[in-house]
């Protein structure tokens, strides 16, 4: 980093001003030849007194602080104090200074770092290795006081050696469920090669995501080191809980001055545990049986029609309880299934669009585990869905690679709606239900339908999807084509 004299910084600021504003230079000329002939015709002519005031406004302070003075200086060689002084061109202050400090290699204690007017001092607590490039990076900690104008991204690298390390470890981390970035994650880098050292030990090299899920250190060794993502729960810097979001390399990787990208899949190999308290109370009946249904409308053609009970069914007759149709003739398939809690009777005999449907529920048909039976006898009247009440959806999909068992999924808000198996590089659906979707594309490698986290123990990379940029806007008896690429 190129140091500035004081006359550098007036003459950079200087031309910033006045090339940003030469509209506002031309009107503050203008605005003084008024103000010129305004004296002129007060004088002369025997005006009234004038009330003059000077002109107001101009650009506002965009620019940001400049370092001037580092002691010692940048890239400092054989650096053998614990005491680094940055001086700037203006006042300055720190904030969020934990959130931003990242020092590499990563110390045990962190330093002491305060700002006094237009200077910034640290004090070093740990000592340090020898031969060993150090950087300290403030990320968008350092403002200055009147505009609160960002210096972003400073980094002060010093040696205890006689060379600066420069090479360099590039890539992205991206959320292996659903191949999105989660700039919450850090990127670890261990000298020791080890599986437990990521588990035990804190590591040497930590790096933050951007946005995008990229990360990129510098001024590293010429050494081998594992590499790891993880996003640290409790503060410790080593992967403790397998609910963590976490991340690994197969092999040790090798830093280089290429741009060469590495890429990690997060996972979370158990979801988060709950730490309250279960107390399991013996459930308490209620003293009538009672049930509602899931219609709402006309039948979905693709969900099941559900009656949810408040009390668990001891028995039930599933000959008395059948699908029928309007003559009251029952349907094939029309016998319900009981879930494992004992409340809910669902019905899925294959819907038939626009057709009339009845369900006779007869209060002597069920029994809870009390004995107490419905008060009356219940007749639901309704009719499936029409097919021009969904939309109509073809994909093309270049790039379609059978091999990897891909699986179609479309969202709505975060939950998966619909989950369809790719069996051709062209697919088509006529019963999407109008919404607005996400489109994601699962790849499969155990061919079982749903994701599948990875295993640091067994050395098993977890399941990766692909979320596409393109939405899925689906209307009622509305045709959608699109060609989507799928990049592996």
């Amino acid at each position: 980093m190129q140091l500035l004299t004081f006359g550098q910084i007036r003459q950079r600021k200087f031309k910033s001003y006045f090339a940003g504003n030469k509209n506002c230079m031309k009107n503050k000329i203008v605005a003084g030849v008024g103000i010129f002939l305004s004296l002129y015709i007060s004088v002369f002519f025997g005006a009234g007194c004038a009330q003059i005031g000077a002109p107001t406004g101009g650009i506002r302070d965009s620019l940001s602080p400049v370092l001037v003075r580092a002691t010692p200086g940048l890239k400092a060689l054989n650096f053998r104090g614990n005491r680094i002084t940055l001086t700037f061109d203006e006042y300055i202050e720190l904030q969020e200074i934990q959130n931003n400090l990242l020092i590499s290699p990563l110390p045990k204690s962190n330093p002491n770092i305060n700002s006094s007017l237009k200077t910034i001092s640290i004090k070093l607590r740990d000592s340090l290795l020898p031969n060993t490039t150090y950087s300290i990076q403030f990320g968008n900690a350092i403002k200055d006081i009147n505009e609160g104008n960002i210096y972003p991204n400073f980094t002060y690298v010093f040696s205890t050696g006689n060379t600066i390390d420069s090479l360099s470890l590039s890539g992205k981390v991206m959320l292996a469920e659903t191949g999105l970035p989660d700039s919450t994650i850090n990127v670890l880098l261990y000298r020791n090669t080890s599986d437990s050292a990521v588990q035990k030990l804190k590591p040497d090299y930590m790096a933050r995501l951007k946005g995008d899920g990229s990360f990129l250190f510098e001024n590293l060794p010429p050494a081998s080191f594992k590499i790891y993502a993880l996003k640290d729960g409790d503060g410790s810097k080593n992967y403790n809980s397998k609910s963590e979001l976490f991340g690994f390399y197969d092999s040790a990787v090798q830093p280089s001055d290429s741009s060469s990208q590495l890429l990690l899949n997060a996972y979370a190999e158990e979801p988060p545990k709950d730490n309250k308290t279960i107390r399991v109370l013996k459930p308490v009946l209620e003293k009538k049986l009672k049930f509602t249904n899931n219609l709402q409308g006309n039948q979905d053609l693709l969900t099941s029609l559900t009656l949810s009970f408040n009390n668990p069914i001891q028995t039930f007759d599933s000959n008395a309880l059948v699908l029928r149709d309007t003559n009251y003739a029952a349907i094939p398939g029309g016998i319900p299934s009981i879930d494992s809690s004992r409340k809910t009777l669902s019905y899925n005999p294959g819907w038939s669009p626009g057709k009339e449907y009845r369900l006779i529920v007869d209060s002597t048909s069920l029994k809870d585990s009390a004995g107490n039976k419905l008060p009356t006898t219940d007749t639901l009247g309704f009719s499936a869905k029409k097919v021009t009440e969904y939309g109509r959806v073809i994909f093309r999909f270049k790039n379609y690679d059978q091999s990897k068992n891909p699986v179609l999924q479309l969202l709505s808000g975060q939950a998966v709606k619909y989950v369809f198996p790719l069996t051709d590089a062209t697919w088509e659906n006529s019963r999407i239900a109008p919404a607005e979707y996400e489109i994601r594309v699962l790849l499969d490698s155990n061919n079982d339908g749903i994701w599948t986290p990875g295993s640091f123990s067994d050395k098993r990379q977890p399941e990766k999807a692909i979320t596409l940029p393109q939405k899925l806007s689906v209307k009622a008896d509305w045709d959608n084509e699109r060609d989507l690429t799928l990049e592996f």
